[in-house]
């Protein structure tokens, strides 16, 4: 039951119709007796630095988790942020502190890497390919990184884009080989696709799917149905394969530790989720 002492947390997008948090953190704030709320917020690019000046006008909300296509914007609009945001240059969490002042994190990266290791895979010197070098793929990038994998490829229809997240890789783990201008997968340990192609019918496959060896372990963002085009090929191939919504079971907990609600376990969520596609 939602009331006048609700506490809003704001998830910031666009479009709303893919958002699957609501289902996840919702009924978990319902079965522990929790007052919050996570609402959904439609937001156009144009139109998103006033209206987030906006929203944290809110006197009852606590913070917002940002999505597609602003989290490489909000950088720019909160008044402090953690290393894990100056390395994927993209924020998806955003707190508003006791003196009012806001707080950027994120927590894309951490999620998914966590997916990849509970399922036993060994990402420590990995050869990774990553698609999407926007918010989640920087996000996802950075913290492949930290996991010591051995090489990490970038690629990006935007190349200015690829090349930025590289330098910033480089600049952090100068031990580490960064490639971009690539998307073959073919003699990857690891292919992620962190684009958003997937999320409309009739989009392209981001890899082509021939180049990738069954042993490859293949991951994605897109959570517009469980099993994407890209991973319904993979797996045909005999690939492992993690899907968007795992990253999200994943990260929940440390957002949750971030806005004070204390913490889950990814089974605990997932008992109490109501996600549909």
């Amino acid at each position: 039951m939602i009331s006048g002492k609700t506490t809003l947390i704001a998830h910031i997008g666009f479009p709303t119709e893919s958002f699957k948090s609501p289902m996840i953190y919702n009924p978990w704030f319902e079965q522990k007796g929790i007052d919050a709320v996570v609402v959904p917020m439609g937001v156009k690019a144009e139109d998103y630095e006033q209206s987030f000046k906006s929203i944290f006008r809110f006197t009852n909300l606590r913070g917002a988790l940002i999505t597609m296509p602003h989290k490489v914007t909000t950088v720019g609009l909160v008044d402090e942020v953690t290393p894990a945001v100056r390395i994927a240059g993209a924020c998806n969490a955003v707190l508003r502190r006791a003196d009012g002042t806001l707080l950027g994190d994120q927590f894309d990266g951490a999620g998914f890497v966590r997916g990849v290791l509970r399922k036993g895979r060994q990402l420590k010197g990995a050869r990774v390919l990553v698609s999407g070098s926007g918010g989640v793929g920087s996000a996802i990038a950075a913290s492949l990184a930290a996991a010591e994998v051995g090489e990490l490829a970038l690629f990006d229809t935007r190349a200015d884009s690829a090349e930025g997240l590289a330098q910033r890789l480089r600049d952090n783990y100068p031990a580490l080989t960064v490639r971009t201008g690539s998307n073959d997968p073919h003699g990857y340990d690891v292919v992620v696709n962190a684009t958003p192609l997937g999320m409309k019918d009739g989009d392209p496959l981001p890899f082509d799917v021939a180049r990738i060896s069954p042993e490859c372990f293949v991951g994605e963002v897109v959570m517009k149905s469980e099993y994407t085009p890209f991973l319904r090929a993979a797996r045909e191939k005999g690939c492992e394969v993690q899907v968007g919504t795992d990253m999200l079971f994943e990260m929940i907990p440390a957002y949750l530790e971030f806005f004070g609600f204390g913490t889950a376990t990814p089974e605990e969520l997932r008992s109490a989720s109501t996600i549909a596609y």
